[in-house]
C-alpha cells in the first residue's frame, strides 16, 4: 500500500473466544459434531427463553413507535425505570439523564476507549475479558496493563499489586472492575469492592465496572453494586439484558454515569460519550422498549431466581466433577456463568498429546500445535478439541500469564453437561500423563 493502513497497537486487537470456532468448524465440517463451550450464549445452549417473555417482544412489534428511531440518549421512560432500580439500591443517586444506551457493551466499550487519549490507562483485571482488554491495548498503542485475580485466594484481586501499579504508573486514569467477574465466575465482597474505591479516591482515578452478570449469581451469594459503595467518586457502570434475559441478539447495553459533576475531566467525557450517540441518531429501539416491561413482570423476580439456582446446581456438578483432579487449580464459581480451571505451574509440556482417532482431525491439530511459540494452554486446547471435540477457550488468550482455559456453566440439560464435564475431566488427566 501506498501508507501504512492500520496505526500501532491495532493487532492487539483479538477475540479467541470466537477465534477458536474456525478451527472447531474445520473439524465439525468432516463430520463431527462439537460441544460449544467457548462462549457465553445460552440460547446455544437449549436455555428456554418463557413464554410471557416472548409475548411481551411479540406484542410490541404490533405497535408502530417500535419501527421508529429511539431517543439518542436512549428511550426516556426506559432510562428512568433504570435510574429508579439503581436509586433503591441506597448508594448513588442518579437520574434518566445519567443512562446512555448503545448496541451492546462492545459498542460502549469500543466508544469509551475511542474518545480516551492515548497516554490515559484504564488498568483491569488478569485474567481478562477480551474486549476490554483489546480495545484498551488499541486505544493506547501497546499492551494492556493489568492487575492480577489469585487462583490461590478464589481469584479475588491482589490488592497490593493493583496499588503498587497505580501508585508508581502516573498514566493510569481508571480502574476496571468486572463483577461478577468473566471469565473467573468470581464475584467481589463488599470490603473488596470499598477497597477499589478507596485506591480511586487516594490517585483520583475513574472507576468503571461492568456489571451485566450483576444479577446472575447463586448458592447463596449476592453481589453489591457499584453504586452502593462509590460515594461521590466518578464512576461508569456497564450494564446490559444479553445474559439475564437472556437476550445476546438483542445487543442492547447501556451506561451509567456516577456523580458526573465531580470532576470537569469526566463530565466532559459522560458529555462527549452522548455526543457521538447522536451522530449514530441512537441505539436500537426494540430491546429497549422491552426492558420495563419485562423487569416489572410478575413472573420476572422468579424466573431470574430459578435459572440462577440451576446455574448454581451445575456449578456443584462441575466442582464434584473436575475438583479434584491432580494438576489443576479448581475455584468453584459464584456468578455469571463461567469458570477458568488453571493448571498447576510445569504440569503442562511442550511433548503432550492426546489420542485423536480420525487421521483428517489429527492431521489438523498437528499443523494448529507446530508453532513452537503457542503458549501451551492452547496446545491442550487444541488437543482437547480433536480429541474429545469439546471447544473451549485458553486463558493465555484472556491476557494473563496463567495457563489454563475458560467453560461455561450454560447446559441445561443434566445428562449432556455431566457427560462433557466427565470427558473433560478425563482428557485433563490422560493429557497429563501423556507425552509424544
Amino acid at each position: 500500500m501506498r501508507q501504512l493502513l492500520l496505526r500501532p497497537g491495532a493487532e492487539e486487537l483479538n477475540y479467541e473466544i470466537r477465534g477458536i470456532v474456525k478451527k472447531a468448524r474445520q473439524i465439525e465440517s468432516l463430520g463431527f459434531p462439537i460441544t460449544w463451550e467457548n462462549i457465553g450464549d445460552p440460547i446455544q445452549k437449549s436455555n428456554q427463553v418463557p413464554t410471557w417473555m416472548k409475548e411481551i417482544i411479540s406484542d410490541l412489534l404490533k405497535e408502530n413507535k417500535t419501527y421508529g428511531y429511539a431517543d439518542s440518549k436512549g428511550m426516556p421512560e426506559t432510562r428512568a425505570f433504570l435510574a429508579n432500580l439503581t436509586n433503591h439500591q441506597g448508594g448513588v443517586k442518579l437520574s434518566a439523564d445519567d443512562i446512555l444506551f448503545f448496541n451492546g457493551l462492545g459498542d460502549a466499550i469500543a466508544k469509551l476507549y475511542q474518545f480516551l487519549i492515548p497516554t490515559a490507562r484504564i488498568i483491569g483485571p488478569s485474567p481478562a475479558y477480551s474486549t476490554h482488554s483489546s480495545a484498551e491495548a488499541a486505544h493506547a498503542n501497546t499492551a494492556p496493563i493489568t492487575y492480577k485475580l489469585d487462583p490461590d485466594n478464589q481469584w479475588l484481586p491482589d490488592m497490593d499489586d493493583l496499588y503498587m501499579k497505580v501508585k508508581y504508573n502516573p498514566s493510569i486514569v481508571g480502574i476496571l472492575i468486572i463483577n461478577p467477574d468473566n471469565p473467573t465466575g468470581m464475584v467481589y465482597p463488599k470490603e473488596v469492592l470499598e477497597g477499589f474505591v478507596k485506591i480511586a479516591k487516594e490517585f483520583n482515578l475513574l472507576l468503571i465496572a461492568d456489571e451485566i452478570y450483576q444479577n446472575i449469581t447463586y448458592n447463596g451469594v449476592k453481589a453489591v453494586a457499584l453504586a452502593e459503595v462509590i460515594g461521590d467518586r466518578p464512576a461508569i457502570s456497564l450494564k446490559g439484558i444479553s445474559k439475564e434475559f437472556p437476550w445476546p441478539g438483542a445487543r442492547c447495553g447501556w451506561m451509567e454515569f456516577y456523580n458526573r459533576e465531580a470532576s470537569k475531566e469526566f463530565s466532559k467525557l459522560c458529555q462527549t460519550l452522548e455526543n457521538a450517540k447522536m451522530i449514530e441518531v441512537c441505539s436500537t429501539i426494540l430491546p429497549q422498549l422491552a426492558i420495563p416491561k419485562i423487569m416489572s413482570h410478575p413472573e420476572y423476580k422468579a424466573y431470574r431466581e430459578k435459572a440462577n439456582e440451576a446455574i448454581g446446581k451445575r456449578s456443584d456438578w462441575m466442582a464434584e466433577i473436575l475438583g479434584d483432579i491432580p494438576g489443576i487449580k479448581f475455584n468453584p464459581t459464584q456468578g455469571a456463568f463461567y469458570n477458568t480451571i488453571v493448571f498447576e505451574e510445569g504440569v503442562l509440556k511442550s511433548d503432550q498429546s492426546l489420542e485423536i482417532e480420525d487421521g483428517r482431525v489429527k492431521t489438523l491439530v498437528e499443523a494448529w500445535v507446530a508453532d513452537e511459540q503457542m503458549p501451551l494452554d492452547k496446545r491442550f486446547v487444541y488437543y482437547l478439541l480433536g480429541s474429545e471435540r469439546i471447544c473451549v477457550v485458553p486463558i493465555s488468550s484472556f491476557c494473563s500469564d496463567l495457563r489454563g482455559f475458560r467453560v461455561t456453566l450454560l447446559e441445561e440439560k443434566e445428562e449432556t453437561f455431566r457427560d462433557t464435564f466427565e470427558r473433560l475431566g478425563k482428557a485433563i488427566r490422560r493429557y497429563l500423563k501423556s507425552k509424544s
